[in-house]
């Protein structure tokens, strides 16, 4: 008949095995085991430490067994207290990796899904204005720049506008210059008409003057004879060409003078006219002359703002090259990290268990001493947290255990049966048949092949 006492773990996790299968587990005591379960497999090597020997014990010396029996579940005792205290410490460690290894994993997600995304596309909106404003400052450019060569070929017409008005004028200045010329000649042949009007009148004054000279002095030397003889009229001839003269001369100056006055006018008319020109012509000049400075100003803060813009987008090109350099540095040391935080918690898992292991040996060698000494079961069923089945001793005697592990995704149950055989010979051999179950919300996901390794 089986006699079954449920351990602590079967309380805690519950059945997971065969229920056709016996169970046998020993108690974690102080553990506390808050992880999620992994699967974690036994390795047969550990169990082969187990001693089932096959020596008769002699039941005579009850005394020293029981000696013995005390002694030695005082040092079991001691010793899975230890290792209690060691499973709890790696429990503790493995969950504080299992927090690190989330806050990674979480940054990691922020840095892959949010902040590249997010900065990426500020980057192009920022690259797209920028190239929507280098090429409208381009379009600004070129038409700056046909309105330079516009400009630029009006200022070459007004030039060449200018020099021909200057060759009007130097032209003008000359002609002035010879009617100059011309005025100053008629104002000297006016003085030497003067001149000569002033010697006929001198001419004329002095036979006159000769005639009365000549009179008077005949008058005083002659003898008064009164004769009744006709004079020439003389003063009537010479007031007659003197009229003549004068007309002559007025006539000459005032035609002189009205010629003079014409060209004068019409000269001044045209100086001022060419005056009026030049004058436009070097307004219009000047005019265009800062035009083309306001847009040479104009041109050079526009390249000098193209330039700038140039380079701030070279610059944030550079800083985003050197930010996602820097993203992706980041994530390879936090794969890096990750990685070496999986590599240590399998490190851990695996001193995880090999613990186990040894504790099931422990488990297995006390039980096997139990029943060897203790006649078949009655010193096991002292203990609450054990759980075997027997039989007779010509018969199979088959042992299940089921040990749960902590993990981080889901819980797994490795169960291991043993089977024990005793042959007509009284000696005893023993096989492990292992099988994994690995579940999850308490649902099957996978069981493996039970697989049988045969004990020395």
């Amino acid at each position: 008949m089986d006699h079954r006492v449920f351990s602590s773990y079967r309380k805690r996790f519950g059945t997971q095995s065969s229920p056709s299968a016996p169970l046998i587990t020993r108690s974690l005591g102080r553990l506390s085991l808050h992880s999620t379960p992994r699967h974690t497999a036994l390795s047969s090597p550990s169990v082969s430490r187990l001693s089932l020997g096959t020596e008769r014990l002699d039941f005579s010396t009850d005394s020293l067994l029981k000696a013995q029996y005390r002694e030695t579940r005082t040092n079991e005792k001691v010793e899975m207290m230890g290792l209690n205290d060691r499973f709890a410490s790696y429990i503790e460690k493995v969950r504080f990796l299992e927090q690190q290894n989330k806050v990674l994993v979480a940054e990691l997600n922020q840095l892959r899904g949010k902040e590249p995304s997010h900065l990426g596309d500020i980057y192009q909106e920022e690259l797209r204005e920028l190239r929507r404003q280098v090429d409208g400052l381009n379009n600004a450019k070129a038409r700056l720049e046909i309105e330079r060569d516009n400009l630029a070929a009006d200022v070459g017409t007004l030039k060449q506008r200018l020099q021909d008005e200057t060759t009007l004028r130097q032209d003008s200045e000359n002609s002035l210059n010879a009617f100059r010329q011309d005025v100053d000649e008629a104002a000297l042949n006016r003085v030497q008409l003067e001149r000569k009007i002033e010697a006929l009148q001198d001419e004329q004054n002095f036979p006159e003057e000769r005639d009365a000279g000549v009179a008077g002095a005949v008058e005083a030397q002659q003898v008064h004879v009164d004769l009744d003889v006709s004079k020439p009229d003389l003063t009537a001839a010479l007031k007659e060409i003197r009229v003549q003269y004068e007309a002559m001369a007025t006539s000459n100056m005032q035609e002189t003078e009205e010629w003079y006055r014409s060209k004068f006018v019409d000269l001044t008319d045209a100086a001022g006219r060419n005056a009026e020109a030049l004058r436009q012509a070097k307004q219009e000049a000047n005019d265009y002359r800062r035009q083309i400075q306001a847009l040479t100003c104009d041109l050079e803060s526009l390249r000098g703002t193209n330039d700038s813009l140039e380079r701030q987008l070279r610059e944030m090109e550079e800083r985003f090259s050197t930010d996602t350099a820097a993203y992706q540095d980041t994530v390879v040391r936090l794969e890096e990290e990750i990685q070496a935080l999986k590599e240590e918690m399998a490190r851990h898992l695996q001193e995880y268990q090999d613990l186990l292991n040894v504790k099931l040996a422990l488990d297995i060698e006390i039980t096997t001493y139990r029943e060897t000494a203790g006649g078949r079961g009655e010193q096991v069923r002292g203990r609450s947290n054990m759980l075997t089945t027997t039989q007779d001793a010509n018969t199979d005697r088959s042992l299940m255990i089921t040990v749960p592990v902590q993990s981080f995704s889901n819980m797994q149950f490795r169960e291991t049966s043993i089977d024990t055989k005793t042959p007509p010979e009284s000696l005893t051999k023993r096989s492990i048949i292992v099988r994994t179950v690995e579940t999850r919300d308490g649902e099957i996901i996978k069981e493996s092949t039970p697989e049988r390794k045969e004990l020395p």
